[in-house]
């Protein structure tokens, strides 16, 4: 995970780009003085960092793909770049794909659970991160992407054979459609998306087995957590499925006691 702290500001590299953060939820007030300070801070982080050659900050992220909203700072005006992760490539538009270098520990740590021979599925894959570090640090027998994003999808493409992995396939479209007509089960699946305005696990279900081992994500304050399983609990009993909670963990700190976090669940 790259992130950097300094004179209390926070950014993230992605490739050779660097991006201003706020935590998600926080408003800030900007004005002419407080901008001329962040745009000499980008011109001062050019300088110090050799590797970062754009830096951008980010406004908001918003809509039905989570883009953010950037403004350019200092350096080049450049909006893509390869970043490196747990030895994987990958390329990717920051303006145009939601990416966050924030999640590289859950997608590694994701990895190592998968056993071999497994069959995996990520919904709301983006340009393939997670299954590019599962391709790489397991022996998953095949990993399916499924993307709404034209332009991740694109990316995604590129990435699969960047790495020269013969072992992803991706799959661009709605999950409500793409899953039904896949007609296979996995042993695996990760819903990388969290605060849709469906949970769609009802697809996610719909892909399962006896045995399969869910991972499910969402964005809730610390007070709201039994929210989480209480939703795949409701679910799963209208479509007919018997589930155990194997694990639940707060994946990251996005607001104030606001949390980023995965439930681990098998069918039994």
């Amino acid at each position: 995970m790259k992130k950097i702290h300094a004179q209390h500001r926070s950014f993230d590299i992605i490739g050779d780009i660097a991006i201003l953060q706020r935590k998600e939820g926080k408003k800030e007030k900007k004005g002419k003085i407080e901008r001329k300070k962040e745009k000499a801070f980008a011109k001062n982080l050019i300088k110090k960092h050799k590797n970062i050659k754009a830096v951008y900050t980010r406004e908001k992220i918003s809509g039905r793909l989570r883009l953010p909203k950037l403004r350019w700072l200092a350096g080049s005006k450049k909006t893509e770049t390869t970043h490196k992760e747990s030895g994987c490539l990958m390329k990717l538009d920051i303006k145009k794909c939601y990416f966050s270098p924030r999640l590289s520990h859950d997608r590694l740590e994701i990895a190592k659970k998968i056993k071999s021979g497994e069959k995996v599925l990520v919904m709301f894959s983006g340009v393939a991160p997670y299954a590019l570090v599962i391709a790489k640090h397991s022996k998953a027998k095949i990993i399916f992407c499924v993307e709404l994003s034209r332009a991740a999808t694109k990316y995604a493409k590129e990435n699969v054979m960047l790495n020269k992995f013969d072992d992803i396939e991706v799959l661009q479209g709605n999950v409500k459609k793409i899953i039904p007509k896949l007609k296979m089960k996995f042993d695996r699946i990760v819903m990388a998306r969290p605060q849709l305005k469906e949970t769609f696990l009802k697809e996610a279900f719909l892909a399962a087995k006896k045995g399969t081992i869910v991972h499910f994500y969402d964005f809730l304050r610390k007070e709201e957590f039994p929210k989480a399983t209480a939703k795949i609990t409701e679910i799963s009993k209208k479509t007919k499925k018997k589930i155990k909670i194997l694990n639940y963990k707060k994946v990251r700190e996005i607001a104030p006691y606001k949390y980023h976090v995965r439930v681990d669940f098998k069918i039994k």
